[in-house]
């Protein structure tokens, strides 16, 4: 019958395998040893996050700016035809009438009105 401490020395030891990333990381910290590079790599991410005028600030102010300006064009073509539509009113009492009938249910006094839903 074997011992236990024989067991353990008859098979053999298979080496560990290296995670990727282990001499992906070690050749980056050689890198970061250099002062220039450690320099730059610490402006950087001063310029990216922490700056008065950061990346992320500016990228979210710059979406902000675009929604702003379709806004804009929404608004002025909402003017123009509302422009338009009170000039029509204004100048035209059929157009008044069938505006207030429309909008806002009025009717003449031997009139009835149904509403239908559509």
């Amino acid at each position: 019958m074997k011992d236990a401490s024989e067991k353990d020395t008859a098979t053999p030891k298979t080496p560990k395998k290296e995670h990727p990333l282990r001499g992906y990381l070690l050749q980056s910290l050689v890198i970061l040893r250099n002062k220039f590079v450690l320099t730059i790599v610490v402006f950087l991410v001063w310029l990216t996050f922490f700056d008065r005028y950061n990346l992320v600030d500016m990228i979210g102010t710059s979406s902000r700016i675009k929604e702003m300006k379709a806004e804009k064009e929404y608004y002025k073509t909402k003017i123009t035809e509302d422009s338009t539509r009170i000039m029509e009113l204004t100048t035209n009492n059929e157009n008044l009438e069938k505006y207030a009938r429309e909008q806002y249910l009025m009717k003449k006094s031997d009139e009835d009105i149904y509403i239908v839903k559509q």
